[in-house]
């Protein structure tokens, strides 16, 4: 990626690039405190337990689609307009998840959909990806009722679903966007700050998993997005590394 290339993503992202007055032009990307890039070591957090069968275990993407449209394990499905499988390439090297739909998701029945998806969108591009080229879905498939946050029973009911998801992608790379998703996936109560910049597995085996902001959270503090590019550079090499 050239420079220009790289200022024109920051930018999407909304990301200001300064210099001091009378010191040349910066030939990298922005300065800030970057994430260390040396070879992390792994943190292997415990699959949860699941309190009922798994009806997706052995599931197609037909008869996952299937399971997830028709899903009554949890009372959300009483409330929901749409449920939200996921979009993007089925055998994509990145894939990402977040928390749970809100109300243009439910709506239109498509993660991370509105200013919150654009900002993903332009996250992605700043690490040379675009949004077809990732696959996208959340922790739940229904939204809470007035976007609370999911509670423990409705996390634990849909994330066979999820599980399904990324052993069919088989991904590279999993990013996780938002502390309720991180701690969802991870079964940790760990606060966000002590998630990033770090590798994480579930279990012993799978894909890299790293975390980072929100897009909403972003839009509400923009003052982090410096640091969520960070984490995106971060998931880059720890991609590449494979």
């Amino acid at each position: 990626m050239n420079s220009a290339q790289r200022k024109a993503y920051l930018e999407a992202m909304q990301i200001d690039t300064w210099r001091r007055r009378g010191s040349p032009a910066p030939t990298s990307t922005p300065v800030s405190t970057p994430v260390p890039v040396s070879t992390p070591v792994p943190v292997t957090m415990p699959v949860p337990a699941q309190l009922a069968p798994n009806p997706a275990a052995t599931a197609d993407w037909a008869e996952l689609e299937r399971l997830v449209a028709g899903c009554r394990r949890c009372a959300l499905c009483e409330t929901r307009r749409h449920t939200v499988f996921g979009v993007g390439d089925r055998r994509a090297r990145w894939f990402v998840v977040g928390e749970a739909p809100g109300a243009d998701e439910d709506r239109q029945g498509e993660p991370f959909v509105g200013r919150a998806g654009q900002l993903l969108n332009a996250m992605l591009r700043a690490i040379g990806l675009e949004r077809d080229q990732v696959f996208i879905a959340n922790v739940l498939k229904c939204r809470p009722p007035n976007n609370r946050d999911p509670l423990a029973n409705e996390a634990e009911a849909c994330l066979p679903y999820l599980e399904r998801q990324l052993a069919l992608v088989e991904p590279r790379l999993v990013l996780v966007v938002g502390r309720i998703a991180a701690q969802n996936l991870l079964a940790t109560d760990a606060p966000l700050a002590r998630l990033r910049g770090r590798v994480h597995r579930r279990g012993d085996a799978g894909p890299p998993i790293v975390v980072t902001y929100h897009p909403a959270y972003l839009l509400r503090t923009p003052a982090d997005k410096r640091k969520a590019w960070e984490d995106l550079k971060f998931a880059r090499e720890v991609a590449e590394r494979g």
